[in-house]
């Protein structure tokens, strides 16, 4: 059985088996090859190029978003430390796969340790699913904010917040555990290539010749009960949301306070729906080329690192504000 490839397994993961020209006779290789996108190895220079903006973009972009919030008093508070969170997961997320990416790309360095390649998939994965948790916890601050407005600051008070943030980190970080531990388990006595730029975890199993049933039953796992439950209370939460909001007397408060949702909401869409959107292409698009496959997805691994600072930086009022003044000082 193999796992349902939505966020964590979709476009990360992909299930392609090598050919028989591929393999080779060993056990337990030392290193792996990824091959960064098998069939267009010519177009690597020029597919780097909008690969490394993005990185640059987000790079830039989350810094700025830490920055911002930490020198301005005013963002001292739950939705903006709940941001940070999300900021510095980002770049984690992004600098695990992209530098490896564009080694690929820019110097055919295509060999990695196995050990760097456990390493690699698991800070990738896990915070991956701290991203997700990450998300439940900014749907909770904007249900407590719009349910309960007055008991805002009583309730998620820093002290909550911090453990909110190592809940979710110790979430992440325990569910994700298993992966390495049970990737190294496993004899490798077929082949050593990675028809993809980075270690995933099911691109890894399948290069596994045993019987590898519980890491792909385990990888089931984390998808159905870990991030279906995040969407799940995301979605509850935002129920609660739109009654509390439906009742407001006027259609201009209303309209304001769905507006305090909406760059939240956008992050969400922007790390969610693409995952449903290659999830749908590996279960109904068998003829789609494999390297059409591994370029739609590395192109989602890079949107949300590079969208989230955009999304709150233009849709935030106070973080745009300050960025305004910072930047008008700094030219005055």
């Amino acid at each position: 059985m193999q796992e349902t490839p939505f966020c964590l397994s979709v476009g990360h993961l992909f299930p392609y088996s090598m050919s028989d020209s591929n393999t080779t006779d060993f056990t337990n290789p030392s290193t792996f090859i990824l091959l960064g996108i098998p069939g267009l190895e010519a177009s690597h220079v020029w597919i780097s190029i909008p690969f490394c903006a993005m990185y640059i973009i987000a790079i830039l972009g989350n810094f700025t978003i830490l920055f911002t919030v930490k020198t301005e008093l005013s963002l001292h508070g739950a939705m903006y430390y709940f941001l940070c969170m999300l900021a510095f997961t980002d770049l984690v997320v992004s600098t695990s796969i992209v530098p490896k990416m564009l080694a690929i790309y820019w110097l055919n360095s295509r060999e990695i340790d196995f050990t760097a390649c456990l390493i690699q998939l698991y800070f990738f994965h896990c915070f991956t699913v701290m991203e997700s948790g990450i998300f439940v916890a900014m749907a909770l601050d904007r249900y407590v904010a719009i349910c309960h407005p007055l008991r805002h600051s009583t309730i998620l008070t820093n002290s909550v917040v911090a453990k909110i943030g190592l809940a979710v980190m110790l979430r992440s970080g325990m569910v994700i555990l298993p992966y390495p531990f049970l990737l190294r388990q496993w004899p490798y006595c077929r082949t050593n290539i990675i028809p993809q730029p980075y270690c995933a975890h099911i691109a890894v199993v399948k290069l596994a010749c045993a019987d590898t049933r519980i890491s792909s039953y385990y990888g089931l796992f984390v998808v159905l009960c870990v991030i279906g439950l995040d969407v799940i209370f995301i979605a509850l939460s935002y129920t609660q949301i739109l009654r509390a909001i439906f009742s407001l007397p006027t259609k201009d408060a209303r309209l304001k306070t769905f507006g305090t949702c909406i760059s939240h909401l956008c992050a969400i869409l922007a790390f969610y729906i693409p995952s449903l959107f290659l999830s749908l292409m590996y279960r109904f698009g068998q003829n789609v080329p494999l390297h059409f496959h591994i370029l739609i997805a590395n192109v989602y691994l890079l949107m949300p690192p590079m969208l989230n600072p955009i999304i709150y930086g233009v849709g935030t009022k106070l973080i745009r504000d300050r960025l305004l003044r910072l930047f008008t000082h700094n030219r005055t």
